[in-house]
Formats: C-alpha cells, structure tokens, sequence
C-alpha cells in the first residue's frame, strides 16, 4: 500500500505509555491503610495511591518498528476518514468521524476494561476503534498473514462496525438478539461482522479509485488475512474441531467472499448480509 508520506489522521489517541490502573480498583479505607504502611516503612505511599481506579503514566518507549506500524494506522484511518466522508455525502448524510486508540496491553473503553488477548475492537459507546500494535505481529507469526494490506483491512473491519453504527444497524442488531437462543444469536452476529468485511472491501475500492493507494497484490493479502481470522480455521487450530453454531464472525470462505465483493463492487447498498443468503 502506497502509505509513506501522506497524510495521518488527527483522531488518534496515543495511550501506549498508559494504564488502567485496574490493580487497586477498591480504593477507600483499606487502600490508605496499604499506603500509610508503605508510608511507615519508609516508602513512597503515592506509590500505591497512584495504582487507585483513575489512568497512570508509566515509562514505555516503543521501538522504531511499532512507531512506524502507528503511522501507517494513522494513515489507513486518514484514508477511512476520506471515503466514508465522500459516500455519506453523497447519499446525503454526514459522516462522524472515529477515534483510534493504541495501546499496550490494556485499556479502559466505554465497553469496557480489554487487554491486548482481545484483539483489536470498536466500541460504539464512545465511537472509538481499540488497538494494541502487536496484534499486527499477531497477524503474522500467529495467523500467516504477511503484509501491511493486512493489517489495513482489520483497521477498516473496524471502521466498518462504525458505519453500521451510524447507520442504526449495530443497535438494530442488539435489539434483535434480545431473547434469542446463542446459535440464532451467534447467527446474527456472523451477518454483522461478514457486513463489516464487505465494508472494509468497499472501502480498498474507493481508496483505489480516489487516492490510488492500493498496489498489486495488497488485496490478495486482505483476503489471506480474512480466511486467516475466519471461525473454522481459528476452531481447527484451537480446539481440533469445527462447531459452526458457535461461529461469531463467519468462516474463512464467507470473510473472503464478502471482502471480495465489496472491492468487486464498491456499492455499500450491495451489502445486506441480513437479507440474503451468506
């Protein structure tokens, strides 16, 4: 992907230096009693008042690698910005731009507390994508697949959640796995996320055809990533088996198709994963 050298995004939020400070979540009496203890063996009692719910400052230098890898993310979520902002426009809405988190290890969303184990997430509550910089390592030694287009399509699945929550779809959804049985809901949460790969295909389209970012075979590694990260072949790998009523995010062979068809296509109005066969 033709990255270096263009513009960043101005909505990211760098809190790789920072913590939750989730250890002495508690507070209260029995935190000032541990701190007047450290006080009186001659210990610094900021030390551990610091550790209390709010967000810490801690020592963290990334290396040359990672600060690289956070201006490409920079750079994809620019091209994000640009997209979605042309398509809402033409279809007569406005487009609100997302936040982008990195973070080391762990962080504190509106969803909720999520370490680095849960890989990158949106969160519709406070409109922010959440990433932990060594899950694109993770795309690589951990799943097989190689190359920054990669990495580029996660960051877009995400911002697609994004759209479907602007488009109301993300509560829509909420409301109607209300009351249902896992598998049906399991099902409903597949649609969801094959929407938001056909989303992230939409976006490589346009970012094709308006900013002329893409490169000979930067798609062939979105679509290894997609079957890479699909239900059946992370259930293979990890338990021996494949349970497709327990699939929230669809099987290689769906994530690549709907990836597919939204670069083929270009045509947000060609992704209803709800109303057709998948």
């Amino acid at each position: 992907m033709k990255w270096q050298g263009r513009r960043g995004s101005s909505n990211v939020e760098d809190r790789r230096g920072m913590s939750s400070g989730k250890r002495f979540a508690g507070g209260g009496i029995g935190l000032i009693v541990i701190a007047l203890i450290v006080w009186l063996l001659g210990g610094n009692p900021l030390s551990v008042l610091d550790q209390t719910g709010g967000v810490t400052t801690e020592q963290y230098t990334p290396s040359a690698e990672e600060d690289e890898m956070a201006q490409f993310v920079s750079v994809v979520l620019a091209d994000t910005e640009e997209i979605w902002g042309n398509i809402f426009q033409e279809s007569g809405m406005t487009y609100r731009q997302p936040k982008l988190v990195l973070f080391r290890n762990e962080v504190e969303s509106a969803c909720g507390y999520a370490t680095a184990a849960s890989g990158p997430f949106y969160c519709p509550s406070d409109e922010k994508v959440y990433i932990d910089l060594s899950f694109c390592d993770d795309l690589q030694q951990k799943y097989g697949a190689f190359g920054d287009f990669a990495v580029a399509y996660v960051i877009a699945h995400e911002v697609g959640h994004h759209v479907q929550n602007l488009l109301g779809i993300l509560e829509e959804v909420h409301k109607q796995r209300s009351g249902l049985s896992e598998t049906r809901a399991n099902q409903l949460t597949v649609r969801l996320e094959l929407q938001a790969d056909f989303l992230a295909g939409v976006w490589a389209h346009h970012a094709d055809r308006m900013l002329n970012t893409i490169e000979s075979g930067d798609i062939d590694e979105a679509l290894r990533a997609a079957s890479a990260i699909g239900d059946d072949v992370l259930q293979k790998k990890y338990q021996g088996r494949v349970v497709p009523d327990d699939f929230t995010h669809g099987s290689a062979a769906q994530r690549s198709e709907w990836l597919r068809k939204g670069w083929v296509t270009g045509d947000p109005e060609q992704g209803d994963t709800f109303n057709n066969p998948i």
